[in-house]
């Protein structure tokens, strides 16, 4: 019979100088939002509230002045309130659909804050007609 021999791997070797470097960690923004729709499946002609939050270190920042821009297949429409956030750091727009986006088609909401002359934008909020 015949016996295969098995070859011998190559050695990897890690250098001290290379074991020794360190990556920064990276640093976390003092001010996060993020935004949601209290329905992202409503009917074409419900309405939906819009709903944002605003922390600064993880904690609520209030009174920040916030708008909303909805983005339809037809168009950009503003929300007309300008909304000031309360303890929590929380918003809330309302958003009268009136069919202005295809059942099926996702539509997207821009929030964003300005708290101390800065501008924090919010992660984008949707929600599908159906």
């Amino acid at each position: 019979p015949t016996v295969n021999q098995i070859k011998p791997q190559q050695t990897v070797t890690v250098s001290q100088s290379f074991q020794g470097q360190t990556t920064p960690l990276p640093t976390v923004p003092p001010y996060r939002c993020g935004a949601w729709t209290s329905n992202n499946a409503p009917n074409a002609f419900s309405t939906i509230n819009v709903l944002a939050r605003l922390t600064k270190n993880v904690m609520g920042v209030e009174g920040a002045t916030a708008i909303a821009v909805a983005h339809f297949r037809s168009g950009d429409v503003t929300l007309d309130q300008q909304i000031k956030s309360d303890k929590g750091g929380m918003v809330s727009f309302t958003l009268p659909l009136q069919g202005r986006q295809p059942q099926g088609t996702p539509a997207t909401i821009d929030v964003s804050f300005t708290v101390g002359g800065t501008t924090v934008n919010c992660s984008q909020a949707f929600f599908t007609p159906q």
